[in-house]
């Protein structure tokens, strides 16, 4: 079946030159939350769709020699309504043709409603890690290069449990985020044998936290899983139990992993630990590299992740010869697995040299990208620890 639809694609990209010459742009909307609770990892994640863009420019472009333009917006990551206007805007004024995002599962999901499947524009996220994504109605245009959050509270748990930790207080944002991954790990902590004292939202944007931590506190446990944001209510969470003496030792999810609390908090926060996904695979590697050279960190939460999302979306497009989704949506799972010719960060130009000889490519990208059932992440974690007021990788899951 790969084989046919390459063979198809690769008839496409040559009967469209005439597609290329009339649009000689496509541009690609880069949604993330560059203001608001994550603002302090997502320029890493933009820079990181835009350097694969900023890769496939340089070998030529895609179908025929169409240039990839990145257009920016904002998702503010918590207002949906905001979100919504950010990703119309992008296709009435800007006239984009895919959707690399959003970040924070809530707006993903408004806009996947609202805005992707009435325009029928594909969107792949980088960041979104709600369980409630991988059911929701999305006409065949939705992926993620994230895994499920039903995958990481199952990895939390295994780093609780090797560390000998069974008793844990909860606290999580109060969102779809929050709410989906404190569920999800509260059922697989309870399973393994684990007690979770306490599983209390709390508010984003507050002043003070301390009743929320005199209740967290009250309901005691050896340290506080805290599944909210690095730069908003998970960081005061931390703070006003540092303050007051509740706990000593944080658990720190995705959204709670980036430099910026490190050196926020100070040297309390060592010893602390958690995890996010990534993997030590030869593609990250190969991407810290690429990173490093155009100046942002490539082990930043979610930054792979942006690269691979934003270079599943070119290469569909080259594999159909087209920019439209309904043309490309259906070419991504079968270009992001096997079978096919490997493809590793900074090869997007081999990439587009086979798939425009029919050839079939498996694009491994820089997080060992396989897109499962309802095209998601099947999840590589790296586990890490604060230590010296670095975050260090302890090992993969």
């Amino acid at each position: 079946m790969k084989k046919l639809l390459m063979a198809s694609a690769a008839t496409a990209i040559m009967a469209t030159g005439a597609l290329a010459d009339a649009h000689s742009e496509v541009k690609i909307g880069i949604i993330l939350g560059f203001t608001g609770p994550l603002e302090s990892i997502t320029p890493a994640m933009g820079a990181g769709a835009e350097l694969a863009i900023a890769e496939v420019n340089t070998a030529g472009g895609i179908i025929d020699g169409m240039t990839v333009a990145p257009v920016r917006a904002d998702s503010t990551c918590i207002d949906a309504a905001a979100a919504t206007a950010a990703a119309e805007r992008l296709i009435s004024s800007e006239g984009i043709a895919a959707i690399m995002g959003a970040d924070c599962s809530g707006v993903t999901g408004a806009i996947l409603q609202n805005v992707a499947r009435p325009n029928g524009m594909v969107m792949i996220s980088p960041s979104a890690t709600s369980p409630a994504l991988s059911t929701a109605e999305d006409d065949g245009l939705f992926f993620r290069t994230a895994p499920s959050d039903a995958r990481q509270g199952v990895v939390m748990t295994e780093v609780l449990m090797d560390r000998g930790i069974t008793e844990v207080a909860l606290t999580y944002t109060n969102n779809d985020y929050g709410k989906g991954l404190a569920d999800s790990f509260e059922a697989a902590f309870t399973e393994a044998g684990g007690t979770v004292t306490i599983n209390a939202a709390h508010e984003d944007g507050k002043a003070d936290y301390s009743a929320e931590v005199a209740s967290l506190a009250s309901a005691g446990g050896e340290v506080l899983v805290v599944a909210g944001y690095t730069d908003q209510g998970g960081k005061g969470i931390i703070q006003a139990s540092l303050d007051s003496g509740a706990f000593d030792t944080f658990v720190l999810p995705d959204g709670m992993v980036g430099q910026q609390l490190v050196d926020d908090i100070g040297a309390d926060l060592n010893g602390s630990f958690g995890q996010f996904p990534g993997t030590d695979s030869q593609g990250a590697e190969i991407f810290q590299g690429m990173a490093a050279e155009a100046g942002f960190e490539g082990t930043s939460a979610f930054a792979p992740e942006s690269y691979d999302a934003a270079a599943l979306i070119m290469m569909a497009m080259h594999a159909a010869g087209s920019t439209a989704s309904a043309d490309f949506a259906p070419l991504i799972m079968d270009i992001a697995n096997a079978p096919g010719e490997e493809i590793f960060p900074g090869e997007l130009a081999k990439a587009l040299e086979l798939l425009a000889a029919g050839t079939d490519i498996d694009y491994v990208g820089a997080t060992a990208v396989e897109l499962i059932g309802p095209g998601e992440s099947a999840g590589n974690y790296r586990e890490i620890e604060i230590q010296d007021g670095a975050i260090e990788t302890v090992r993969f899951r």
